[in-house]
């Protein structure tokens, strides 16, 4: 007899197999990982909430209607299957839909320092409610593992735990991965109307699952999720080492276990963590990197239309001065040497270049002033307003660096394939996805030897490493890196080889689908 195949349920926020549902590397993990396992012979049933938006996409089709218990009444969800944007067999994506979970169409909400993630702590509750109710109805057939990705879906744990009517959960193998923990989707036991009990009234849920280690009036869907699933899964095996220690004693950057490095250590202790490096796509052939020129036109046409997208009657000083600079760039060669960037400006991604060094400057003034006039960096992304102005002030005090406020994806593509030299000093890295797409175009990385930046990056081979203790030892760190790179730059044949060495690494979904079978499904 032919053996079923087994029949993996994900659940998560993001998933970029489906146009507009992706914001950070959960939708490229959700996008990637299931047709691997396809290949591998699983069949996978992806599900995420449809935000509004992603059930009216074309070829979408209604499943069903099914009330689900939640906030101490019922409520109706819709389900639906929605098609890839490539065709990928072995795999479904089911979105569901209800009016918590039109925002706008964003997929995540910002609240107020008051009441973090009480917005999107409510809208997730449901959701794996309604996956909950779903699965023990038979809506996804039958089900062999629940995977289960970030504190969004790590509702499910205790629903599955605690839940009288879900108890047939409980047969599944359940699987959580840690995408990052420095988001834990923390909210008050009771007393708010985004809280454990509003959205479970009457569940008998038992302290030592729920409750926050460190304010025991609040649960931790995050914390919950490591105590209760049968595997967690950290996406590198550094992190996995990583988040086993305190932050405080894992380096000024902020790479522990962000409070929860007790259960994660119990979790180690009873065999259930793992450390498993995600994948890339390898797409073959390459395109090629475009011209000087061609790069920055690309870029000078996106902050036009990022320009005129803002309205108002002013342009942004950020864009203002971009598009003056990378005109003056169209006026000169290419540099000698191209520093490129590419990610969201938060304190995890930007936090070190701004450090101060031991020479009192910046982190990025002092690279920047030992790149000089031969070279060149353009830095793409935004986030915290913050950073985005020291961006912007560093780019107005360097004539040698563009801070381009914005994403594109078309001008990420560009900038990987174009750059000499991938500049990625996080202060923590679960895995990271840009560091791997630089290589895949052959730019060797300049990166901080945390996580998989570790695991990925090889000092001297495929990139330049840093590391330190402390954040202005990190900063000296980086900055002395860059000088190494920078030597290693004025030897074509040296430069060569490392940028033959990161085209060809390989990082192989299925390889990292072939360890999630073993070791997280206890399939191998």
């Amino acid at each position: 007899m032919t053996p079923t195949p087994l029949h993996i349920l994900m659940v998560a926020a993001e998933n970029d197999a489906l146009p507009g549902a992706k914001v950070g590397g959960i939708g490229d993990v959700v996008r990637d990982l299931p047709p691997a396992l396809a290949v591998l012979g699983c069949t996978v049933t992806v599900v995420l909430p449809g935000y509004g938006f992603l059930a009216h996409r074309p070829g979408a089709h209604t499943l069903t209607r099914l009330p689900v218990g939640f906030g101490g009444t019922r409520t109706e969800v819709e389900l639906f299957e929605v098609p890839a944007r490539h065709a990928q067999a072995g795999v479904r994506h089911i979105v569901i839909e209800h009016p918590a979970f039109a925002h706008g169409g964003r997929i995540y909400c910002d609240d107020p320092p008051d009441r973090p993630f009480a917005t999107d702590a409510g809208k997730y509750a449901l959701l794996c409610a309604a996956v909950a109710e779903a699965t023990v109805n038979g809506q996804f057939g039958h089900v062999d593992v629940l995977h289960l990705h970030d504190w969004h879906a790590a509702f499910l744990t205790i629903l599955r735990r605690f839940h009288p009517g879900f108890a047939p959960l409980r047969a599944l193998r359940c699987v959580v991965t840690l995408h990052n923990l420095a988001l834990q989707g923390v909210r008050p036991l009771r007393g708010h109307a985004s809280s454990l009990e509003a959205w479970y009234p009457g569940l008998p849920w038992e302290p030592w699952a729920v409750l926050d280690p460190r304010w025991l009036d609040c649960v931790n869907p995050m914390a919950a999720a490591i105590r209760l699933a049968d595997a967690v899964h950290a996406v590198s095996p550094s992190y996995a080492q990583e988040i086993l220690l305190p932050s405080d004693v894992a380096g000024a950057g902020r790479y522990g276990g962000e409070g929860l490095e007790v259960d994660l250590q119990r979790a180690r202790d009873e065999g259930r963590l793992w450390g498993i490096l995600n994948g890339c796509e390898y797409p073959a052939p390459m395109p090629p990197p475009p011209e000087w020129p061609a790069l920055l036109k690309l870029a000078r046409g996106e902050v036009l239309r990022w320009a005129g997208a803002a309205g108002g009657p002013t342009v942004a000083s950020a864009h203002f001065l971009a598009h003056a600079r990378l005109g003056d760039w169209l006026e000169r060669p290419r540099p000698a040497t191209l520093l490129t960037s590419v990610g969201r400006m938060t304190d995890q991604k930007a936090a070190l270049l701004l450090e101060r060094s031991s020479d009192g400057r910046s982190a990025l003034d002092a690279m920047l002033d030992a790149l000089g006039p031969d070279g060149a960096w353009i830095s793409l992304g935004s986030g915290d307003p913050a950073y985005e102005r020291a961006l912007v002030a560093a780019s107005a005090r360097h004539p040698n660096f563009v801070f381009l406020q914005g994403y594109s994806e078309p001008l990420s593509s560009a900038l990987y394939a174009a750059g000499d030299l991938f500049v990625m000093p996080s202060s923590f890295e679960p895995c990271g996805i840009s560091q791997m797409l630089a290589m895949r175009a052959g730019q060797p990385c300049l990166v901080h030897a945390v996580g998989g930046l570790r695991d990925t990056v090889e000092d001297g081979v495929t990139g330049f490493a840093f590391a330190g203790d402390g954040r202005s030892a990190q900063a000296d760190a980086l900055v002395l890196a860059l000088y190494r790179a920078l030597d290693a730059r004025r030897e074509p044949g040296r430069w060569q080889a490392m940028s033959t060495a990161a085209r060809e690494a390989r990082f192989l979904w299925e390889d990292s689908a072939r360890a999630c079978l073993v070791h997280l499904y206890h399939a191998g």
